[in-house]
């Protein structure tokens, strides 16, 4: 039987009088009907209390290392850190022994792109299908979480794989970090975000294309349609693109003006793209919330960004990786060659200037999983403490996403993202290259020296079918 048949029959000239009433049929016929009850299966946290036995605990804000503290879970929220001695287990709890371990906040990476891989072939960026980036995506996700970073920012995702993806990790079906997700990023013509590859003949053009203050303000309200968490711009030139330049701007500082206004307006942050010195200072004074990469940063951006509050997001170990192991086309080459020779001095220069640095790795320029050598970095080569480091990749960056209620650090009340590491970070930030432990939401999802205690799959089902009753 069709849903044709529960509708009754009239005339044309009845047809447009009747509208109205006929779809109310139609509504109430389909919401009457019970919603079945279907087994699915998520990723949940146990029931009851899980008690984290810490060695010590370091707190992110000061640096203090307590002993023998207990972190008690319930839910995907911590609800008390005490002394063990004093926190005895009770009836049900669950207890998990990370007595030898420090523990920490889960990681925070606010510059990646899980739904892409390392793979700078042409012909493979033009091959590449939403399909084929939302498998990746379930594949990156995995790994990156597994590297101890529980949050991120994934900044540029092709036909918004990337809200599919934040989605189905939120509904606990995959495993992956939280995800602040951008959608397609917006660029000009011919920039770092339209597609350059291809002769004029196929006409093809970026999706986040938008030239002038209209195009850019209604793309903008369309990323946020559908589904974006914060917008991605290009505001200069970039590396991994053909036929721009790195140290040109794109956007008009009117232009970012406008997609500023709009996206605050509608509660998203904006992150820029941005190597050029005018690009940064453009940005900056338009009200971005972050820059991206850097490169060319120069005095008197960095005077903006202070007055601003903007942060900076390095993207530095992918130098040192590309260095080593990168095999670029020609036309990418020479600017990751230019890129390279000055991005690190300038971030040295804001670091000591007081600009404020939030943890970005660009990741999928180089592997995923590798995201906690840029602390290596920042300390071995910015000269920032192992502390100022960590604090990059949690308060700094729960800041920079307005989650700094949820987390960051390890407080009752903020979600159970949670790690352990074998030794003290602080003594070697290199240490947090392997964490061997992984707590997401309350939820376990490593732990090398107990695989028993990782949480599976389980089935969630409605206590009894519902029927859904219309609402007008």
């Amino acid at each position: 039987m069709g849903y044709d048949s529960f509708i009754p029959a009239v005339s044309p000239e009845e047809s447009s009088m009747q509208l109205p009433a006929r779809l109310g049929i139609v509504l109430a016929l389909c919401t009457a009907v019970p919603t079945l009850a279907i087994a699915q299966q998520a990723y949940q946290p146990a029931p009851g209390r899980t008690l984290l036995r810490a060695g010590h605990v370091l707190d992110v804000h000061t640096g203090k290392e307590a002993a023998a503290q207990t972190i008690i879970v319930e839910g995907d929220h911590i609800v008390a850190i005490a002394p063990t001695v004093s926190t005895p287990a009770k009836s049900g709890d669950r207890e998990i022994d990370l007595t030898a371990d420090t523990v920490l906040p889960g990681l925070i990476d606010v510059h990646t792109h899980l739904t892409m891989s390392t793979n700078f072939d042409p012909y493979f960026e033009l091959s590449m299908t939403d399909g084929k980036e939302a498998i990746i995506g379930v594949e990156n996700a995995k790994t990156t979480l597994e590297a101890g970073f529980t949050s991120v920012r994934n900044v540029g995702a092709g036909g918004f794989t990337d809200v599919a993806l934040r989605d189905e990790i939120n509904a606990g079906h995959i495993p992956g970090p939280h995800m602040q997700v951008s959608g397609p990023a917006l660029g000009i013509t011919g920039g770092h975000m339209d597609e350059n590859l291809l002769p004029q003949q196929y006409h093809v053009t970026g999706e986040g294309v938008a030239d002038g203050i209209p195009a850019v303000q209604h793309m903008v309200r369309q990323n946020i349609k559908y589904g974006a968490d914060l917008i991605k711009i290009g505001a200069s030139g970039g590396v991994l693109s053909k036929g721009d330049d790195p140290q040109a701007s794109q956007y008009t500082l009117e232009e970012m003006q406008a997609i500023v206004a709009d996206a605050h307006r509608l509660g998203r942050k904006v992150a820029a793209h941005a190597h050029g010195a005018q690009a940064i200072l453009w940005a900056s004074e338009a009200g971005v919330d972050s820059i991206e990469h850097g490169s060319y940063l120069d005095d008197a951006g960095i005077a903006m960004m202070k007055k601003h509050g903007t942060y900076l997001v390095p993207t530095a170990y992918l130098i040192d990786w590309m260095q080593t192991n990168g095999h670029l086309p020609a036309f990418y080459q020479q600017k990751m060659h230019d890129v390279s020779a000055v991005e690190k001095q300038n971030a040295i220069k804001a670091i000591k200037a007081g600009v404020k640095v939030a943890l970005g790795t660009d990741a999928a320029v180089y592997p995923h999983g590798l995201n906690a050598h840029e602390l290596d970095v920042y300390v071995n080569q910015f000269g920032m403490s192992p502390l100022a480091a960590i604090q990059t990749g949690t308060i700094n960056a729960a800041d920079l996403m307005g989650w700094t209620d949820h987390t960051g650090s390890l407080d009752p009340g903020k979600w159970a993202d949670i790690i352990a590491v074998s030794g003290d970070p602080l003594a070697d930030v290199r240490i947090l290259q392997h964490v061997p432990f992984v707590m997401k939401g309350g939820v376990i999802y490593k732990d090398e020296a107990n695989p028993a205690a990782i949480d599976k799959l389980q089935a969630s089902t409605p206590s009894s079918p519902t029927t859904q009753v219309p609402a007008f």
